[in-house]
């Protein structure tokens, strides 16, 4: 491996964002700190307004929100548990209310609650799977439901909505020892193409982002010593980590038009890992 492929150092800085979403509004799950910070911020800078839902973290939140809004776009936050009907319908009428309609749910936040099969609780279990899986659930209904009103705005964007959902590597590598969450991120493969599938006729397009290792929080072990880093790197063909900002790129173009004809698919941002790197020396 070369000294490149090996060095602990962020990413050079992408290019800057064009305008591809000027006059819409987006609103980002989980987006007070890593992917969804980066997806939120990315949206900001590609021209959209955005609603920031958080679930904890006030400040957090609000200087996500000023980061945005210093780029000339509107900003707000929702404190909302995206597991909770009544609050992801409270949410969604408040960010409404604010910016007229919702044109972009990404549907990001989830969380990891890692045990030994054996060892796995219930609660474990049902926290994960509310969060991961029925929180996208929950958001994305809302979301079609104020796609459905207000219909295909030409001026706006080609289609009535889009939807992204956040899933993972994990929704097509088996993960032991995270069962609860690879499973929430196999379900969350089919209910996206099941909707994609669903309301395209209604020019909703439906897709989703797996990424792979990606410096955040959540995998904070994985990288943050040199023998971590090294040992994450040999499952990562390209030979670096992923920066937040490499989903939120991503996240930006796929809500664009540029991405019209995209419908059910899953962009994996991931260096490679979903090639199975070990099979390169026949394994």
């Amino acid at each position: 491996m070369t000294d490149t492929a090996s060095s602990n150092q962020s990413a050079p800085p992408l290019p800057p964002l064009p305008q591809l979403l000027t006059g819409q509004t987006a609103l980002i799950t989980g987006a007070n700190s890593g992917i969804g910070e980066a997806v939120a911020l990315a949206m900001g800078q590609a021209g959209a307004n955005v609603a920031i839902n958080y679930v904890a973290g006030d400040d957090a939140a609000q200087a996500v929100a000023d980061k945005i809004a210093a780029l000339g776009v509107k900003a707000k936050i929702y404190k909302a548990d995206v597991s909770d009907e009544t609050q992801v319908q409270a949410m969604f009428a408040a960010a409404i209310a604010d910016f007229s309609t919702v044109d972009i749910l990404v549907a990001n936040a989830g969380l990891q609650r890692d045990a030994a099969f054996t060892s796995m609780t219930l609660a474990q279990w049902n926290t994960v799977l509310s969060v991961n899986l029925t929180g996208q659930f929950l958001c994305a209904r809302e979301a079609v439901k104020e796609f459905l009103r207000r219909g295909v705005v030409a001026s706006v964007s080609r289609s009535a909505g889009k939807i992204i959902c956040m899933s993972s590597v994990h929704q097509q590598i088996p993960w032991g020892g995270h069962v609860n969450y690879a499973t929430s991120k196999g379900g969350i493969k089919l209910m996206m193409e099941s909707l994609a599938q669903e309301l395209a006729p209604q020019r909703i397009r439906v897709n989703a982002i797996g990424p792979g290792a990606i410096r955040t929080p959540i995998n904070t072990s994985a990288w943050d010593t040199q023998d971590a880093y090294d040992k994450l790197m040999t499952l990562v063909p390209y030979g670096r980590i992923g920066e937040p900002e490499d989903i939120g790129h991503v996240a930006a173009w796929l809500a664009s038009d540029h991405a019209d004809y995209v419908v059910g698919a899953t962009l994996f941002v991931d260096g490679g890992m979903t090639l199975y790197p070990g099979f390169a020396t026949n394994g």
